[in-house]
């Protein structure tokens, strides 16, 4: 854009009438804001500063409301080659003043912001601060200097109204950055904004409070690489809690942190197969003792102090595989989608004790609990709860132990009184693993959503695939979480 001053008879432009640029080393400068939300003393030092431009350069055309964008005045007509500071008003250049094409400006304040400038050399006795402007005084400016009363005490007066004047801005623009680093604070992902806040903790992380959220990074700590990383390793752990708990896209964990998408979708796989390895133990079979020890009274009542575990599957769905057999495996008729299937098993005290890898989703759960290791923890005299699907009375017969499942009517029109109570018993006591199982996936939304191929297929150099390890990390991290079954 072509620049041109709008001073009278001042020729001075960007470019010739050719177009070519012209390379004279003169800026130009737009007339000064009327900054109106600043204030009223900032208001009215800049509102006269406007119509002092218009003043001096004395265009009819130009009026204090209708000032183009385009209307530059040039470097030539300031002392120092540039507008002084807008809240330096003593300043020569404050305004324009040479070079006017009309009766010049006098520079009233030059006289006084030259003996300002003195005596601030005087005091501070730094030499290097700006030399006073040689510019000729008037005979108001004798005056001045002649006068050491009245005049010397007005020009304090207005030299305090400008010291009021900055510091004005100064304590709003304090106040403006605290303000604005408050707001910061409350919005960082750090240790800091979730101090004294539990309620914070258990919605980004499912965890109860902040101490467990710690202690879980006190265990994976040593694991993690300390240098090098975009992220702490709080909020290495952070982010991926936030993606198991509110199963957020990977972009938008990205925003919050400010970091770049493929930095948080290696972290989430690299922290996982870490919280696998650790957190892994905390999803264990406990042993008979402890078991017998621990049982509640509604199990006593019904069966005993036999009950080892109730178990039942629950299902994940996941995405169109492109391979005709996986797509086979994993679409269940009664589901109408392509799942892959877990078996799950609790405690009577409601802590899970066994979670199986995936299987594919039209395999029967019968299927799924002989084939999965559960038998081999079975003692004998254990008593396991179940679903009709996973009558494996035969298979659990083999190591002595017992299943209890659902009476059916054998083709009877209803069952034997008996058969009604014992069925009642074992449905009520196997509401628990289905509240467990409610709660680890309403605990960690990531279960409920959709799961990439990617997550199913194996992790390299193992036969567990990605999604097997969400699923123990999540049924971990719901172990150190208060029991839905047991409640204090």
């Amino acid at each position: 854009m072509v620049k041109a001053c709008c001073v009278i008879n001042c020729h001075t432009r960007t470019h010739d009438r050719h177009g070519k640029r012209i390379s004279n080393g003169v800026r130009f400068f737009s007339f000064p804001a009327w900054k109106q939300h600043f204030g009223s003393q900032v208001s009215e030092l800049t509102k006269r500063r406007r119509m002092a431009w218009l003043a001096a350069v004395g265009r009819e055309t130009i009026t204090f409301n209708n000032i183009s964008r385009h209307k530059f005045v040039c470097s030539r007509h300031f002392h120092k080659g540039k507008p002084a500071y807008e809240m330096l008003e003593s300043d020569p250049d404050w305004v324009p003043s040479l070079h006017l094409g009309h009766e010049e400006v006098k520079a009233t304040h030059s006289g006084r912001f030259n003996r300002s400038t003195r005596r601030l050399r005087a005091v501070t006795g730094d030499h290097d601060y700006p030399a006073p402007l040689h510019v000729a005084a008037t005979a108001d400016d004798a005056s001045l200097m002649d006068d050491t009363g009245s005049n010397n005490n007005i020009a304090e007066q207005q030299e305090c109204h400008l010291c009021s004047c900055r510091s004005d801005v100064i304590n709003r623009l304090l106040e403006e950055n605290r303000r604005l680093k408050e707001e910061l604070a409350q919005k960082r992902m750090d240790e800091d904004s979730f101090k004294d806040d539990d309620a914070k903790v258990k919605y980004y992380t499912g965890l109860p409070c902040l101490a467990l959220l710690m202690g879980v990074l006190t265990q994976l700590l040593p694991c993690r690489p300390q240098t090098g990383q975009k992220l702490s390793p709080f909020q290495m752990l952070l982010s991926t809690l936030m993606r198991l708990r509110l199963n957020l896209p990977i972009q938008h964990i990205a925003y919050l942190f400010s970091v770049d998408r493929k930095t948080v979708s290696t972290t989430f796989r690299e922290t996982i197969g870490t919280m696998f390895r650790h957190l892994k133990p905390l999803v264990h079979w406990p042993e008979r003792h402890c078991l017998q020890a621990t049982m509640p009274h509604q199990f006593v009542e019904a069966f005993g102090n036999r009950v080892a575990v109730i178990v039942d599957c629950f299902e994940i769905r996941i995405k169109t595989a492109s391979n005709l057999k996986a797509r086979a495996q994993t679409f269940p008729h009664h589901k109408h989608q392509h799942t892959l299937k877990y078996l799950i098993g609790i405690t009577p005290r409601g802590s899970i004790s066994f979670i199986s890898q995936g299987w594919g989703g039209d395999v029967s759960d019968k299927h799924v609990t002989e084939n999965s290791g559960l038998l081999n923890k079975l003692l004998p005299g254990d008593l396991v709860l179940a679903d009709r699907g996973c009558d494996i009375r035969e298979s659990v017969g083999l190591v002595c132990a017992e299943v209890k499942i659902p009476e059916f009517t054998r083709g009877h029109s209803q069952l034997d009184a008996e058969d009604v109570e014992e069925t009642r018993r074992i449905a009520h006591l196997r509401e628990h693993v289905e509240k467990v199982i409610g709660c680890v996936r309403s605990k960690y939304t990531i279960l409920n959503g959709i799961v990439p191929v990617s997550m199913v297929l194996p992790c390299q150099g193992e036969d567990t695939t990605f999604l097997d390890k969400i699923v123990t990390v999540c049924c971990a991290l719901t172990n150190m979480c208060p029991s839905v079954v047991m409640k204090p």
